[in-house]
């Protein structure tokens, strides 16, 4: 039974990366080169500790018609791939070739014998490969002797390597064979140059022979690009599983600016790796390359042709790398610091966007530098058999996942384009079986394209014990080691059979999934069942409980397990598989499943209490806004603004005063004249002599004279002021009160706003009289609700009803301050 749970968001996540990889399709499946595929080897080899080893040489034009310029660009290309190679057991050299064409020349010079590119080795070949800019005393001669060099190439290839070690020649040239002033090849120039075309063929049939592949690369204006095809064409051609894009083939560039770039992807395609182009800066400044999430094994390189310019290496989290020794999972070596060409082997490197600081001083900041990655990737491919103990002929269904080194489960079909699959089954009694892997969804394959691969083979009728699966990969980029799965077959019904499913599909550091084993005893005896895991990554520490399950006879319950994780399990897809023994029958497998559980980051304070923040502030925000509000309401309810103060004697108007200012919540006024027929109000400051202060207390209104003394100003009725002078206040009602009409408060007479605020005489000073004539004020105002100015009749008799403003003013007094 299998379980994947691979969520949604985390596909979607990881849909973002298919793009780094998708040009993997047009480059190499990655089995080694030359020999079959993995799954055709019987018994199954120990997992790789890296990438498998290329043995590979290096040749380099060093004749006459290469100026110091391209010669120079010639051995930062050398030096690159020497620095680059990602694996440590790897083997490389570099020859620079010419011609002989008389006494005391050679036609080859060896500057870097075959090299293991380990540490030191890489050191070496940044070193040996800048002889190849020293002419003086080099003994080339100025002809080009292809023929020569590839001799050189092949045997120092032959001496180095073992036979199951690809084997490859890259051979950089501009121009074209030229022998025809070497005497070794015959008497006259015509001579000559056919017996170099005759060696030349010669020497790549015996490439050919000993499975040596040669790519040759051109640079300027006077390639023979026919003889360089020739060259691709006549070497070994079967090489990372005969895919197109990895079969030898001539490249040709404008200059040799360019060398370095071709040169590299063509050593990529060559070793069944990916290249990864990164950006381009002149010192001080940054560069940037991308390394896919696939990738297991990789260098970063870098093309800084100053050897005083320095590079400081920084991951995708922007921490700062170490140039030697692990950090984080992954382990750092560097090389070539001191000369134009540096190289940063990283083992099992952090997914993402890498960024390189260049510093250089002054007077060494004017050449480009480029970074690059070279990456490949190395995965175990886990494999299961249902039912687990399958009976002699009996149909089974085999079924593979992929994982890197890290347990970082492979579930988005992008990073693998082109991916080949097939599993093997061996055992007693029988020959090997192949087995044809699918990942689109028909038969015994689920889904498509989900990167789990499904099969169905029969279990040979002879068998007789033993069996063991193992699952193999051929893919673009990448190399698998093969992860064997052992089990036995039984004559009839198994004793016992188990099935398990995992709940969980998400987890975060140091917690748990749930899963359920449900487990049938066949057997008239008890089996105690052991719950493990297999494959799993070690840095997720996975621990499973219960550890054994003991199921009685003829019973089949479910049993519920848990898996956690420990604190420091790396975020992202992490594997493994479940597996279910029966320790009462030997220790035989019974059941697994594959376990794929999404890793996500811890929450973060913000995360837990996200919710609480925004509460606490909204309500913070809303006890503010009410304080405001009260405030506001506060200071507009204390506030005189828009009362009308009138002045009355005798209940005739005399003068009135409007309050103005939103905030006024005390006002100063003085009576001028108060023993005079023609008293006037008059606003004044609170420390003038002889005022009156004004403020609201409650409901009302309170009024403080002179002398200090405070009276309260009643509704509707006067407040005495001395020389039988009285003040009425009106109108400055406060917002918010509620209204039964226009004008009008709840429990006053009918009309009373309609003629409280709008009623007095807006006189003239010295307003007396029926006509009001000389009044002090606004002129014009209607009394007492009439329409008529005050002081006019009502019914045309003099001073009419209220003329004066008397009682009928009085009457009309609005209550709402």
């Amino acid at each position: 039974m299998t379980h994947r749970t691979a969520p949604a968001a985390a596909r979607t996540r990881r849909g973002a990366r298919r793009a780094a990889v998708a040009a993997l399709t047009a480059l190499c499946a990655a089995v080694p080169l030359g020999p079959p595929p993995a799954w055709a080897v019987p018994t199954p080899a120990a997992p790789s500790a890296g990438p498998a080893p290329v043995d590979f040489s290096v040749v380099v034009d060093a004749s006459a018609s290469i100026g110091e310029e391209a010669l120079a660009r010639e051995a930062e290309a050398a030096a690159l791939i020497g620095q680059g190679e990602i694996s440590d057991r790897s083997r490389a050299g570099v020859i620079g070739f010419g011609s002989a064409e008389k006494e005391g020349q050679q036609p080859v010079r060896e500057v870097c014998p075959p090299t293991v590119v380990d540490a030191a080795g890489r050191q070496r070949i940044s070193d040996c490969a800048r002889r190849l800019t020293d002419r003086e005393g080099s003994s080339l001669g100025p002809g080009t002797d292809f023929p020569a060099a590839l001799t050189q190439a092949l045997t120092r290839l032959r001496e180095s390597g073992t036979q199951d070690t690809p084997k490859v020649v890259f051979l950089l040239t501009d121009g074209k064979l030229n022998v025809e002033d070497s005497p070794a090849y015959g008497a006259d120039p015509d001579a000559r140059r056919q017996e170099g075309e005759k060696r030349l063929r010669e020497v790549l049939d015996q490439a050919r022979r000993e499975h040596v592949q040669i790519w040759p690369l051109g640079f300027g204006k006077g390639i023979d690009q026919q003889a360089l095809q020739q060259m691709a064409d006549g070497g070994y051609r079967n090489g990372c599983a005969d895919l197109p894009g990895s079969r030898p083939r001539p490249e040709v560039v404008d200059g040799a600016a360019d060398v370095d770039k071709a040169l590299q992807n063509a050593f990529a395609a060559a070793r069944c790796a990916r290249v990864e182009e990164g950006t381009s800066a002149k010192p001080p400044g940054d560069l940037t390359v991308t390394i896919p999430p696939i990738a297991t094994d990789g260098s970063i390189t870098v093309t800084k042709r100053d050897p005083r310019v320095t590079a400081t290496y920084y991951d995708p989290k922007g921490r700062k790398v170490p140039l030697q020794g692990d950090f984080d999972g992954s382990r750092f070596e560097v090389s070539g610091q001191d000369g134009p060409v540096e190289a940063l082997r990283v083992k099992d490197p952090l997914p993402g966007t890498w960024r390189v600081r260049l510093s250089a001083p002054e007077g060494h900041r004017d050449q480009p530098a480029t970074v690059r990655a070279i990456w490949q990737g190395v995965l175990r491919s886990s494999v299961t058999l249902e039912p687990s103990a399958p009976r002699p002929g009996e149909d089974v269904v085999v079924r593979m996942r992929l994982q890197t080194r890290r347990g970082v489960v492979i579930t988005d079909p992008g990073q693998l384009a082109g991916v080949r699959a097939a599993a093997q089954l061996s055992g007693d009694g029988f020959e090997p079986v192949d087995v044809p892997l699918r990942d689109d969804g028909a038969g015994p394959d689920d889904r498509a394209g989900d990167v789990l691969y499904g099969g169905k083979v029969t279990v040979p009728k002879t068998a007789t014990g033993a069996l063991r699966l193992t699952g193999a990969i051929a893919a673009p980029g990448v190399t698998g080691d093969r992860r064997p799965y052992d089990t036995r077959t039984v004559p009839g019904t198994a004793p016992v059979a188990a099935g398990v499913t995992l709940e969980g599909h998400d987890v975060h550091p140091g917690g748990t999934v749930t899963g359920k084993l449900v487990a049938r005893n066949n057997d008239s005896r008890p089996h105690t069942l052991r719950l493990g895991l297999a494959d799993q990554s070690s840095a997720a520490a996975l621990r499973i409980s219960p550890a054994t399950v003991t199921v009685a006879p003829g019973s089949q319950e479910p049993v519920p397990f848990a898996v956690s994780f420990g604190t420091g399990a790396p975020t992202g897809d992490t594997g493994g598989r479940i597996t279910v023994t029966d320790r009462t029958d030997g220790g035989r497998e019974v059941g697994s499943a594959f376990l794929t559980v999404t890793v996500t980051p811890a929450p973060t304070w913000w995360d837990r209490w996200w919710w609480a923040v925004i509460g606490g502030a909204g309500l913070v925000l809303a006890v503010a806004a009410v304080i405001a509000v009260r405030v506001w309401y506060g200071g507009v309810r204390s506030s005189l603004q828009g009362l009308v103060l009138e002045l009355r004697r005798g209940g005739r108007p005399l003068d009135e005063l409007e309050v103005r200012g939103s905030r006024t919540k005390r006002f100063w006024f003085a009576v001028e004249d108060p023993t005079s027929d023609r008293p006037g109000l008059q606003v004044r400051s609170k420390r003038a002599a002889r005022t009156y202060r004004l403020r609201r207390k409650g409901d009302g209104l309170r009024l403080r004279g002179p002398d200090g003394k405070e009276q309260s100003v009643p509704r509707g009725a006067p407040a005495r002021l001395g020389n039988d002078l009285e003040l009425f206040a009106r109108g400055g009602s406060r917002p918010g009160r509620t209204r039964t009409g226009r004008g009008r408060r709840p429990g006053t007479a009918a009309g009373s706003r309609a003629t409280a605020g709008r009623f007095g005489s807006f006189t003239g000073r010295g307003g007396t009289g029926a006509n009001g004539a000389g009044a002090r004020g606004r002129r014009g105002a209607p009394a007492h609700g009439t329409g008529r100015p005050a002081g006019t009749s009502g019914a045309g008799s003099p001073g009419g009803s209220g003329g004066s403003g008397g009682t009928g003013g009085a009457s009309g007094y609005d209550s709402a301050f």
